[in-house]
């Protein structure tokens, strides 16, 4: 199936798809409404930066002119983060606040049990920005995995990089196949930790992996 799916950069038509892929794909590989009831604001929160300010770092996988993966990057993911804090946060939560995301009962307990993660320093994780600049997100629709369609989304991705001088990508992932994937694409593992927000939904905590790749230039 693979063979019938063409590899492309992000145009601003596909910015729907690829929100509706990240919310349907968030909970290791399964929907997001398990968790978390509103998608808009949650494909802002995970997405907007990427499709919206760096649209150029972002690739899609199409078939017969549906888009069935994603992988959206950033080439600087400190000045991902700074445009973040700038430019997205205080419009995201107003957005929220006046869609009433916030009193919803399954995105309260969501919200709590990330508070609770943060208290336990569950999301502290040493800092690889200067040897893997950049970051990337990568999803791919149920029926498109296990196809080695993510491994050209990422030959894509790193291309782009290594002709825009980036010398590093890392990523995080709580997917135990999906670790799997990015050991087998080459990326090594850097950080580990214990994440238990989904601990309500899956009956376990999950391990939140940091992986990270150099940019090879010959």
């Amino acid at each position: 199936m693979s063979e019938e799916i063409r590899i492309r950069q992000f145009s601003i038509s596909d910015r729907l798809a690829v929100r509706v892929i990240n919310y349907n794909t968030a909970l290791l590989g399964d929907s997001a409404q398990k968790f978390f009831d509103d998608q808009e604001v949650f494909a802002d929160a995970l997405t907007g930066y990427f499709t919206d300010y760096e649209p150029q770092a972002c690739f899609v996988a199409e078939r017969d002119n549906e888009v069935v993966g994603y992988l959206i990057g950033a080439k600087d993911a400190l000045a991902m983060d700074r445009v973040i804090m700038a430019k997205l946060v205080l419009p995201l939560l107003f957005k929220a606040f006046l869609r009433g995301t916030f009193l919803k009962l399954k995105n309260i307990v969501f919200l709590f049990d990330c508070a609770c993660s943060l208290l336990r320093g569950e999301f502290f994780a040493p800092s690889f920005y200067k040897k893997y600049p950049a970051v990337l997100h990568i999803n791919l629709k149920e029926g498109f995995r296990g196809q080695a369609l993510g491994g050209r989304l990422i030959e894509v991705y790193l291309n782009y990089l290594k002709n825009e001088g980036i010398k590093g990508v890392h990523l995080c992932t709580m997917s135990d196949k999906a670790a799997d994937f990015f050991g087998a694409q080459g990326f090594s593992l850097l950080h580990e930790g214990k994440r238990s927000y989904f601990r309500r939904y899956l009956g376990r905590d999950v391990s939140a992996r940091i992986f990270g790749k150099q940019v090879i230039f010959s």
